[in-house]
């Protein structure tokens, strides 16, 4: 089974974003436990692997961790840090845990944090497809925390068909279309800033599946793309 048509590409991306891609995998038929025992395991040994890892060089190393400079060189634009690295810092270093929350935000969570790469999940049966990849002008959103947001300009962001915006890199995700307790569909997508090979996007995804068929082995993967600029 797969969705006719799930993402539209604004050509000023395109133009303002050189080198970028975005990827994105849709699944139905999934169920999302508040918790799901085969997870917790996976988030413990990447725990475990990570400091052993990185539990003693120096800051300077971890932020070399590919692809961590190109993410740090797209944030600095707005002069902000990238959330994920200061994440595995404070795993590696800190004794931090990988978040233990509802199945499937883990799954995203630990594909996120194994291969760097920035992700945003949304309910896939609250949004109007297709969803639009664009470029941030000031578009205004509640965040999770109730409070309202804007999408800085010249920032990478995806909205749905009616114009809701769903996440956005600098700012993050939107209140609207949360994972919640009843989702069964989910749409995951996947910021990779120029600078992120490709193949390495194609990789997370992969992950992502797998982690998703661990809660829901009978999962169907709907749609599935990578688009470049």
């Amino acid at each position: 089974m797969s969705e006719s048509h799930i993402l539209d590409v604004d050509p000023v991306w395109r133009e303002t974003h050189p080198g970028a891609s975005v990827g994105f995998i849709a699944v139905r038929g999934a169920t999302n436990p508040a918790t799901h025992d085969r997870l917790n395991d996976l988030a413990a040994a990447l725990e475990t692997d990570v400091r052993s890892r990185l539990g003693t060089v120096d800051r300077e190393t971890i932020r070399a961790v590919p692809p961590l400079p190109a993410y740090a060189a797209y944030y600095k634009r707005w002069a902000q840090r990238y959330h994920v690295a200061m994440q595995l810092e404070s795993v590696a270093q800190k004794g931090k845990p990988v978040p233990r929350v509802a199945a499937l935000v883990e799954a995203m969570f630990i594909a996120e944090l194994n291969t760097l790469l920035l992700t945003a999940g949304h309910d896939l049966d609250a949004v109007e497809l297709p969803v639009r990849l664009g470029v941030g002008a000031g578009e205004a959103f509640i965040g999770p925390n109730g409070k309202e947001m804007t999408v800085k300009d010249g920032d990478m962001f995806i909205a749905d068909a009616a114009g809701r915006v769903l996440s956005a890199i600098i700012t993050g995700p939107s209140d609207f279309a949360r994972i919640g307790p009843e989702t069964t569909a989910a749409l995951f997508c996947t910021y990779a800033p120029p600078g992120v090979d490709q193949a390495l996007v194609a990789t997370h995804l992969d992950e992502i599946e797998r982690n998703v068929r661990l809660i829901s082995p009978e999962a169907d993967v709907v749609g599935r793309e990578i688009v470049t600029a």
